[in-house]
């Protein structure tokens, strides 16, 4: 899923994107700044330098196990002679690189990895190779900026009505003599209970579905916005089914018919997808 955002450096738009946690940004705008009609011959005119070639090809060497070292040495050999010509296009066919790449279209260009791009905006302008940094920079911390409050938000509503649900379980399921660590799994199933009727899946079938996710990591926080705040109402919801004495089976049931008719509403809320761009 690409993540597209733009900045602008010298008055200039550039398009940048997230794309499998790389970071991409557009050639063809970088090349705007020396020609605004000629920018695919600008992008072709660097990559006919020895040292563009060598640089290419050690990014691919370091990031891409796919790429095609005898191809690269042949383009090396020629790059620089008064015949050599070289397309991003070619490039990419020839040796199946992953750090520069042309689309067609709307939206379309020659786009490179960070670290490409900021080498060919060195070629066009020291000056305009040290804004576009910065001006990268600065979008990154925003964006991580925002992630973080992303974060605290989807931990915040996660929150939501939990110490209502914990306290009904403690008043009225967790008998007087009980020890700590049988409590915890009364917490836990009933923690369960909220996960079955929301997520279709218990914590511990979650756990060993995703190995990869350690620590203290579990289904919640991995949760959208709207499932977040669907579960705080089913969290207040199960502490009144508890205080009613309602027995767990009787209890998911109900929640599960509950949680189905509330996400449908929920996904419907325009309040609820404004708040989910703002943590996107």
């Amino acid at each position: 899923m690409k993540k597209i955002s733009k900045i602008k450096v010298q008055g200039l738009e550039i398009v940048t994107f997230e794309k499998n946690a790389l970071d991409f940004i557009s050639l063809t705008d970088i090349a705007r700044y020396r020609g605004v009609s000629e920018t695919d011959d600008i992008i072709k005119n660097w990559m006919r330098n020895r040292g563009t070639i060598e640089y290419l090809g050690l990014w691919e060497k370091i990031n891409n196990p796919g790429f095609k070292p005898v191809e690269f040495d042949r383009f090396r050999n020629e790059a620089g002679s008064n015949h050599f010509v070289l397309s991003p296009s070619k490039w990419v066919r020839k040796t199946q690189a992953i750090g520069i790449y042309s689309r067609q279209g709307r939206g379309g260009g020659t786009f490179a990895h960070k670290d490409i791009a900021f080498e060919f905006a060195s070629w066009i302008s020291a000056e305009f190779k040290l804004y576009l940094i910065k001006e990268f920079q600065r979008l990154k911390t925003q964006e991580n900026e925002k992630l973080a409050l992303g974060w605290d938000a989807k931990r915040f509503l996660a929150k939501v009505n939990y110490k209502v649900h914990t306290d009904a379980v403690k008043e009225h399921l967790i008998p007087k003599s009980i020890s700590q660590k049988q409590a915890i799994f009364i917490y836990a199933d009933e923690a369960d209970i909220l996960n079955m009727a929301l997520f279709g899946i218990t914590a511990k079938e979650w756990r060993e579905k995703h190995p990869e996710k350690k620590g203290e990591e579990n289904i919640r926080d991995y949760a959208d916005v709207s499932q977040l705040v669907c579960l705080a109402g089913l969290e207040s919801l199960n502490a009144e089914f508890i205080r009613q004495g309602l027995a767990p089976a009787e209890r998911l049931k109900k929640l599960n018919k509950i949680a189905i008719v509330q996400m449908k509403s929920i996904l419907e809320s325009s309040s609820i997808k404004q708040l989910e761009d703002s943590n996107n």
